[in-house]
């Protein structure tokens, strides 16, 4: 005899129950457990096989021609995606507030459109007067424009029927809604139909739509965990409102890799990309300064000169302070215990505030080498050569270790101008310490 299910299912992780509570028990995520009720569903019933519509083919029978990347005319967006966007492609964009998704969004289907290509922008939270006043002082204004101003799911895709276009762009995905579900704009359930009936929708016209969501206060992507799965690429933008560097980097990419980043300046014309950002990390001081380093750090297959700068005081409390900036603070700390221990240099009694010029976050252990001889400096109040630069890993043992890319960095560091470079051709933290000029 059917029996009627009805389970309690959480829409981050997928753990199930029999009965309601109010905090997963494998995720322990608050009110993310719902109600999936199986009317009528029998617990002796199998899946029978469909009829195959289309047959599968061989894989060496199938062309890759039609699903090319095609170029976004934006060089620093398509270094990000791969080379382009990929037709059918569903790609979800990621930021804080107000740090210039939809400018830049807006940018791309307005070359889009002037490339000769139909495009509609469908914006829940502005209304169309609002995207021609933005559109007008980015010059972003063409006929094969399309824009709408939208928050029902059965609209936009109506509006997708209509205008057929080459490229979909949606602002935002938390603020459609669709009728068929239960639940509030914004919710779970809601974000997870809205996104895979546009998913849908792309890989059924091979239109590329991309997506703009938004965030948690702890900077992932609000919603279900499950919609960054659905996508084909997730991409971040990332900045601090009090610069205009905006950065654009990759969480995933089924077209492409996933370690590049794309640098971008917002200003009052809009947003412009900066094709090569090498001197925007370091400092302008024609003169050395205690405290600073500059480092090569790889971003993908781009190389980045930075700047690392760091102060040393006397401490006027129990508890020295540690304070970073655009550096990882255990990896710090983990540098300033080796730089006590192997180089016997006093700092439990020190503030110590390390930094990076611009803004930039580095997140490598080649910078370890650059952030330990800035502490030192800064220590010793005695500068390095102006024209040096460092990169290396440090081990706990006091080594320096060779990292990736050695050749990279060092042309780029040559290019610049720097001359004296250190990296593991000093075996030792000391040694280092005494190739700088940093010696007791």
């Amino acid at each position: 005899m059917a029996k009627t299910l009805s389970a309690y299912a959480c829409t981050e992780c997928g753990w199930q129950t029999s009965k309601w509570v109010g905090r997963c028990g494998e995720c322990q995520q608050w009110g993310t457990v719902e109600e999936r009720a199986r009317a009528g569903a029998s617990l002796a019933r199998t899946t029978v096989a469909a009829v195959v519509g289309r047959a599968a083919r061989p894989i060496t029978e199938l062309s890759g021609d039609a699903v090319a990347h095609r170029p976004t005319g934006i060089g620093e967006l398509d270094r990000v995606l791969g080379g382009g966007v990929v037709p059918g492609a569903a790609i979800l964009f990621s930021g804080e507030p107000g740090v210039g998704k939809s400018t830049l969004l807006l940018d791309a289907a307005a070359r889009a459109a002037a490339a000769g290509a139909r495009v509609l922008y469908a914006s829940g939270e502005e209304s169309t007067g609002q995207i021609r006043m933005r559109a007008e002082r980015t010059g972003a204004l063409h006929e094969t424009l399309y824009l709408a101003s939208e928050t029902d799911l059965a609209t936009v895709l109506g509006h997708i029927e209509q205008v057929d276009p080459a490229l979909v762009v949606v602002d935002s995905v938390q603020t459609l809604a669709s009728d068929q579900i239960d639940g509030g704009t914004g919710g779970p359930a809601q974000v997870r139909e809205v996104a895979a009936a546009l998913i849908r929708v792309a890989k059924e016209r091979g239109t590329p739509v991309i997506l703009v969501g938004h965030v948690t206060k702890d900077g992932s992507v609000a919603g279900p965990r499950l919609l960054e799965h659905l996508v084909d690429v997730v991409c971040h933008f990332e900045g601090d409102r009090q610069t205009s560097l905006r950065f654009l980097r990759t969480l995933k990419n089924r077209y492409g890799p996933t370690d590049e980043v794309g640098c971008f300046e917002m200003g009052d014309g809009g947003i412009r990309e900066v094709p090569d950002p090498s001197g925007l990390f370091l400092s302008r001081s024609e003169s050395p300064v205690s405290g600073t380093c500059a480092t090569v750090a790889l971003e993908g297959r781009r190389a980045l000169p930075v700047e690392v700068q760091a102060l040393v005081a006397k401490s006027s409390t129990p508890n020295p302070r540690r304070v970073t900036s655009g550096v990882d603070p255990s990896r710090v700390a983990m540098i300033l215990a080796v730089i006590e221990r192997r180089l016997k240099v006093t700092l439990h009694d020190q503030d110590v505030y390390v930094s990076t010029v611009g803004g930039v976050k580095l997140t490598e252990p080649a910078a370890d080498l650059a952030i330990a001889l800035a502490v030192i400096s800064a220590s010793m109040d005695r500068p390095l050569p102006l024209r040096l630069a460092a990169f290396g890993e440090i081990s706990l043992a006091g080594e320096v270790r060779p990292v990736a890319g050695g050749a990279q960095r060092s042309g780029e560091a040559s290019r610049l101008g720097y001359t004296r470079l250190l990296g593991s051709s000093s075996a030792t933290l000391e040694q280092a310490r005494i190739d700088a000029g940093l010696a007791r």
